[in-house]
Parts: structure tokens; C-alpha cells; sequence
């Protein structure tokens, strides 16, 4: 008897989507999302319905992108990354309670993170969450360090985000990755990967108006060439303050 080949479950939603309803929270009209998709816009109220992805196996699997291929598997992690988005930054604004200037700066890192995720090749799932909790570490650093917090909050924060990260329901090995991130966020030479570069120009395009005097044009646009670490960074830094 010929032997039937073994097919995942968890992957089998993915190679074969199919549509799900989902009821709009704004209007209560039934919208159409795939089982591959996790977003769609409500032909009703025009607004666009998210629906929860949950874990998968796809996250720890050694075999993840062999058995989906690269392209399902990206858009997989991708969709992740926008549902698990929320979640963090609920959990970022009770972390630093009245402190909305920390969690303006982290929601303004996300979106840049964002833009540059649509020109570089990079993981939504790991640069969208490093992204939000890049400075987690900066509350910590300041009730043991006072003024010399900054020197420490890289020490902290990968100490924060592990304890979010666990509880969000991030797999280890990218909750290492993340927190690796986080580690070295103001420290280029020591980390050097394609996630932590847009990390790194994402948090940049928010600190260059403090960091350089942005109506000397020359020189800022030399700040700019030696600072960014991706061509989509720099172009989007020059676009913005040049």
C-alpha cells in the first residue's frame, strides 16, 4: 500500500486559504477576510476590520518556510506583526502610564518602521516590535540611574521587553532576536543585521530634529549620509528635512 504523504494542519490554512466573516465592530455588517489575510475594509462603514491571528506553528517550526514557501511564510509573519501591534502598544501605555511623551516617540518609531518595511528587506514580526519597545528599558534606567539613564536603558530594556514579549506569546527565538535589538539599539557597530538597520534609521528619522540643527542644510545632509544605515532610510530622512 503506497504511503500517504504527511501534510501539516498548521500550515494547511495557509497553502489553501479560505474565506472567513467576520462581523465589522464598527457597523455589525459581515465582512470577508481569508484565512491568509488578516485585514479588510468594510464595504458598508469603509473601515478597515482587523481579525486576530493567533499563534501557529509556523513561528517555532524549524521547516516553517519549506512547507509554505518563503512568500506565504512572509506574508504570514507580516500579518502577525499587525495583529500582535496592538497588543504592544496596550501594553507600552501601562507600562509608562502618564509618560506620553515615551510612548508618542515609540509610536513614531513604529510608523517609520513602517515606511521603510515597504522598500527593505526586512521581518515585519521582529523590526514592528523592536520598534515599539526600543526604549522600554528607559523607566528602569531612570529610577536606578537618575541623570545617567541613558547609558543603561540598553542594559534594562531587552530585561522589560522579554516579560512583555513572553506574554504577548512571541516565539523565543524571536523574542531573543527582538531583545538583541533592543540591546544595541544606539549601538550600530555591535549589531549589524537587516532588522536592526531599519530599527536604527526608524529611530533616527524621529531624533534627527534634536540631535542636528535642521535649517543648516549642508551639514545635515552629511549627518544624513554618514548616520542611516539603509538606502530607504537616508532618502526618506532627505525627503523630510532637506
Amino acid at each position: 500500500m503506497d504511503k500517504i504523504p504527511f501534510e501539516c494542519p498548521g500550515s494547511k490554512v495557509i497553502r489553501q486559504p479560505l474565506p472567513e466573516f467576520i462581523k465589522c465592530p464598527f457597523c455589525s455588517q459581515e465582512v470577508e477576510i481569508w484565512t491568509d489575510e488578516v485585514k479588510a475594509t468594510c464595504f458598508k462603514c469603509k473601515k478597515t476590520v482587523v481579525r486576530e491571528q493567533g499563534a501557529s506553528c509556523l513561528e517555532w517550526c524549524a521547516y516553517a518556510k519549506e512547507c509554505v514557501g518563503d512568500e506565504a511564510y512572509g506574508n504570514f509573519m507580516k500579518n502577525r506583526a499587525v495583529t500582535i501591534k496592538d497588543k504592544l502598544i496596550s501594553e507600552l501605555e501601562v507600562y509608562f502610564g502618564k509618560d506620553a511623551k515615551r510612548i508618542s516617540h515609540a509610536k513614531k518609531v513604529m510608523g517609520y518602521a513602517e515606511e521603510l518595511l515597504k522598500q527593505e528587506k526586512a521581518d515585519w514580526h521582529i523590526v514592528i516590535p523592536a520598534s515599539i519597545l526600543h526604549d522600554v528599558g528607559i523607566k528602569v534606567a531612570e529610577e536606578k540611574y537618575g541623570s545617567n539613564a541613558g547609558h543603561y536603558q540598553e542594559k534594562e530594556g531587552p530585561l522589560v521587553a522579554r516579560k512583555i514579549l513572553f506574554k504577548i506569546g512571541l516565539s523565543k527565538e524571536n523574542i531573543d532576536e527582538i531583545c538583541e535589538i533592543i540591546a544595541h539599539h544606539h549601538s550600530p557597530a555591535k549589531a549589524n543585521t537587516q532588522n536592526f538597520k531599519v530599527l536604527y534609521d526608524s529611530d533616527w528619522l524621529v531624533n534627527l530634529k534634536d540631535e542636528v540643527d535642521t535649517k543648516e542644510k549642508e551639514k545635515l545632509s552629511k549627518v544624513i549620509d554618514k548616520v542611516f544605515l539603509t538606502a530607504s532610510g537616508k532618502e526618506l530622512a532627505k525627503k523630510i528635512y532637506l
